[in-house]
């Protein structure tokens, strides 16, 4: 881990409020080949760091995820700051009360996606997190690692 100065000042309650505010990432998974894909995704960020976001099942991010549930993350800014997370990621059931609090989470931070539970291929994604590593080259560099 790199941590220069300042880097002590940034835990995991400042991690999840950067996370908390972003509305978009970029998901990576593996396809078929283990060639890395990734897309854009709306999401919304659980106390426990995990990202969640919905999708279609005919999506290549939905097959890969059923296929290999390692998944990365990266969110972006402001200025030059990121964030590139890693974890395991698993199915949000779409109804019923097992992942009641992830679905309304997401519809908090995602009003519209009560709208797609209409869809018939609808899908939710959680990833749980396994490491992190925030950077802010704009007050540093500050590089933290996280592990969980």
């Amino acid at each position: 881990m790199i941590a220069e100065a300042g880097a002590m000042d940034f835990g995991k309650n400042e991690l999840l409020d950067y996370m908390r505010g972003h509305r978009l990432a970029v998901v990576s998974s593996l396809g078929r080949r283990g060639e890395p894909q990734s897309a854009l995704v709306g999401i919304a960020v659980s106390a426990r760091h995990e990202v969640i976001f919905d999708t279609t099942t005919d999506t290549r991010k939905h097959g890969n995820l059923e296929r290999d549930p390692r998944a990365s993350i990266v969110l972006i800014g402001p200025g030059e700051q990121t964030l590139q997370l890693e974890g395991t990621a698993r199915a949000v059931a779409v109804d019923g009360s097992a992942d009641a609090a992830l679905r309304s989470l997401y519809h908090a931070t995602w009003p519209d996606g009560r709208d797609r539970l209409e869809w018939p291929n609808l899908a939710y994604w959680c990833i749980a997190p396994a490491w992190a590593r925030y950077s802010d080259f704009d007050r540093g560099p500050l590089i933290r690692e996280f592990h969980w």
